[in-house]
């Protein structure tokens, strides 16, 4: 049973508050680790929800409602990308795809989920930043003397409507646990949800190919969060313990930055936080929010940038 935080019960989200939030696909967790029988509660979008994974491997989820013994009726569920997928909404379509999943020669695990002190939009845009490479994850995704973000190409999509970001270059020394040396890695980013990421980024055993991560934001209220961490990686060689380990260490550097920043949600205000060039993938994210009408976990450009 997860109960991440000692904090009041939150009040769940209701459609008139962001409809935008509430139609969305959310991840609830990894497939693989629920355990079969054993119902499991969490929480999306201030509303408590159980799910359970059959003998026969499909997984029902519910919201829980006051105790009642007799389950609520199910919600819609999708087993994407290896993750139990919800909504308490109505979406207008499926959960986005990633086609390298699918692959024969990747190695996919959920290479974490970790409970995080921050807005889900937080949560996203740190993934979405490459100017802290260099100095938060020094020694392994970049190094202070070639800490420079070249100049790279960012625009917001129609059909599909999301952000991409492509040509972004940068130095690292380890760019994953298969790495042996360091080399110029290029990086692609893409925000086909207002709460996940995905990144591709050059694979260490094969230039010609990517390796694939994404940020899975499930918002537990409008400041907590849990991240997901999709990992899909050409690595035959080491065992899913160490890639997970790898991928937690790196998010281990990651959290205290998320946690102590302030505002806690994320300013949707263009002259809340004034950016850098290399933080145009993030800018852009920022402005495909306020053009969604994203509200839930922001501070909207007329919330000024008071921190609450």
């Amino acid at each position: 049973m997860e109960r991440p935080w000692s904090m009041p019960a939150h009040i769940p989200l209701q459609p008139r508050e962001d409809a935008v939030a509430l139609d969305a696909w959310y991840p609830l967790g990894a497939v693989e680790e629920l355990a079969f029988g054993r119902v499991r509660t969490t929480t999306l979008l201030g509303a408590c929800l159980g799910l359970v994974r059959k003998a026969g491997g499909e997984v029902e989820v519910w919201r829980e409602d006051g105790g009642s013994p007799a389950p609520a009726p199910a919600l819609p569920v999708r087993l994407r990308h290896g993750y139990v997928w919800t909504t308490l909404g109505v979406p207008a379509g499926d959960v986005f795809t990633i086609p390298e999943y699918a692959e024969p020669d990747r190695r996919n695990l959920n290479g974490g989920s970790v409970r995080v002190r921050a807005a889900a939009p937080r949560v996203v845009e740190n993934f979405l930043d490459m100017g802290h490479l260099a100095i938060v994850h020094e020694g392994y995704l970049g190094v202070p003397p070639r800490a420079e973000i070249k100049p790279y190409k960012v625009e917001i999509t129609a059909d599909p409507d999301e952000v991409i970001a492509t040509g972004c270059r940068i130095y690292q020394p380890q760019a994953s646990l298969a790495a042996t040396e360091g080399f110029e890695v290029e990086y692609a980013f893409r925000v086909p949800h207002p709460y996940c990421a995905v990144l591709y980024k050059s694979s260490a055993l094969d230039l010609a190919r990517n390796d694939v991560i994404a940020i899975l934001v499930q918002p537990v209220d409008e400041e907590h969060s849990i991240a997901h961490m999709m990992v899909s990686v050409l690595d035959a060689d080491s065992s899913d313990r160490a890639i997970r380990a790898f991928q937690q260490f790196i998010f281990g550097q990651d959290r205290p930055i998320l946690e102590n920043q302030r505002p806690v949600r994320l300013p949707l205000d263009p002259l809340a936080e004034i950016p850098v060039k290399a933080d145009a993938t993030a800018s852009a994210y920022r402005r495909w929010l306020r053009r969604r009408g994203v509200r839930y976990g922001t501070l909207p450009v007329e919330a000024g940038i008071a921190d609450d």
